[in-house]
């Protein structure tokens, strides 16, 4: 088929290099010329792993180019919209000025036959606002949410674990145009589900709130934990077998944080109160502030193990990006925690291994080393925050030969305690000592 993607951010990119790879003609669509650019040459602007090969050999096909000419759109017939919605500057609601944009750029492109498909995070409502300005033209709307988890986007984009299509009743067409799109996806059985646009719309921001809840409801146990002296793992390890809750995201610590779960929980809220219905979901507000609490609960335990005093003292700070195997430093618990010391009077010296560029540009009062063993050097404290593979696979024996002070705060829970501690390290967890 003949697609467009209009905005080549983290999901646009990775969406244009994975339909051009399953054999559409793609082109992708952005103001940003530089970005642009980039991509054309086959260099993701963003850390992502799989993207550069799938990128590189979708370009030298020809079945994917860029351009920040909208005007390309007028030769596919499929458009997807893959925008950024980010939170407002002054409030927590959706900033849709860039989806409006998105649509703006198509309509003198689009007409009888072809089909603009949504795919930002968008508050409810969004869509069936959209799709009167889309009609007007003779084209069709539909709304089909991504999912993706960075770290593995292009294989979410691929395989996907689920489709959902959001259309007007009776809107067949869009269905079937979709169907072709996704058809590899289909032909493996991933499961299908067509419904209304508002409750398309509301998958998205519900599987993220109810992902929010769980990681808040484990960190809020860590609390009581801390106060009891219970072990928030085994805590998580035993309700985890109950199979109505699961294990998966149980892990306690230091929050989650990035591009999605956090302004998405916001706009979820900022749209219910718009509909008179703030009450049902108020309790995503102190999931909001269980989230934020985490991280002031790690400065509170480095000062606690200095001392009282962080002023002048060297922590070493493992990890910046707001989860591994991402480059994303958006919201993240890892360099909040990082500047949040370093406004105190620590020597915060932070590292990465692909988040440096991106935590320098936002944060540049901090000291960013590459070699982990550098960070390490002469700490009084080192602090683990981004659970990075070569972070959790450290030697403590080994590390404990570099540090001024061996004392370690797993952030994360990700390390194997009686291992750091049988090599000499004060170990603290979160909720589990």
């Amino acid at each position: 088929m003949r697609i467009s993607v209009t905005g080549c951010g983290y999901l646009g990119a990775v969406h244009a290099s994975a339909m051009a790879q399953l054999g559409h003609d793609v082109v992708g669509i952005d103001v940003d010329a530089a970005k642009i650019d980039r991509l054309a040459a086959g260099e993701p602007p963003f850390f992502e792993p799989g993207l550069p090969d799938l990128l590189t050999e979708s370009t030298a096909s020809g079945r994917l180019r860029f351009t920040t000419d909208a005007a390309a759109a007028a030769n596919a017939t499929v458009h997807f919209v893959a925008v950024g919605t980010p939170q407002t500057a002054d409030g927590n609601a959706a900033d849709l000025r860039y989806v409006d944009a998105a649509i703006d750029g198509l309509l003198p492109h689009i007409g009888p036959g072809h089909t603009v498909v949504g795919k930002s995070t968008v508050p409810v409502g969004t869509a069936a606002r959209l799709a009167e300005r889309v009609k007007a033209t003779g084209a069709r709307l539909a709304w089909n949410p991504e999912f993706l988890r960075e770290g593995f986007a292009v294989d979410d984009t691929v395989e996907p674990d689920r489709l959902v299509y959001g259309v007007e009743a009776g809107d067949d067409s869009s269905v079937a145009v979709l169907d072709e799109v996704y058809e590899h996806a289909l032909g493996l059985g991933t499961p299908r589900i067509v419904t209304d646009f508002a409750t398309a719309e509301l998958v998205k921001v519900s599987a993220n709130a109810f992902l929010a809840t769980k990681i808040s409801f484990i960190n809020a146990m860590a609390e009581i934990a801390e106060a009891t002296g219970a072990d928030v793992t085994q805590l998580a390890d035993a309700i985890g077998h109950d199979a109505r809750i699961g294990r998966r995201f149980l892990n306690a610590g230091v929050g989650f944080g990035g591009g999605c779960l956090p302004k998405d929980i916001r706009a979820f809220t900022a749209r219910a109160d718009e509909l008179g219905r703030g009450d049902a979901v108020a309790f995503l507000k102190e999931v909001d502030a269980i989230n934020l609490r985490r991280r002031k609960r790690v400065v509170d335990l480095a000062t606690a193990e200095l001392g009282g005093s962080v002023v002048g003292r060297k922590v070493a700070v493992l990890g910046v990006t707001f989860k591994p195997n991402s480059d994303d430093v958006r919201d993240s618990p890892a360099l909040d925690v990082a500047v949040s010391l370093k406004g105190l009077g620590a020597n915060v010296v932070a590292t990465d291994p692909k988040g440096i560029e991106n935590a320098r540009s936002r944060h540049p009062q901090l000291d960013y080393v590459d070699d982990v063993n550098e960070a390490l050097r002469g700490a009084d404290l080192v602090i683990l925050v981004t659970e990075w593979a070569e972070y959790r696979q450290l030697d403590p024996a080994a590390a404990r030969t570099l540090v001024a002070m061996p004392t370690i705060i797993d952030g994360r829970n990700t390390l194997d305690r009686d291992a750091w501690v049988g090599a000499g390290w004060r170990y603290r967890g979160m909720g589990r000592d």
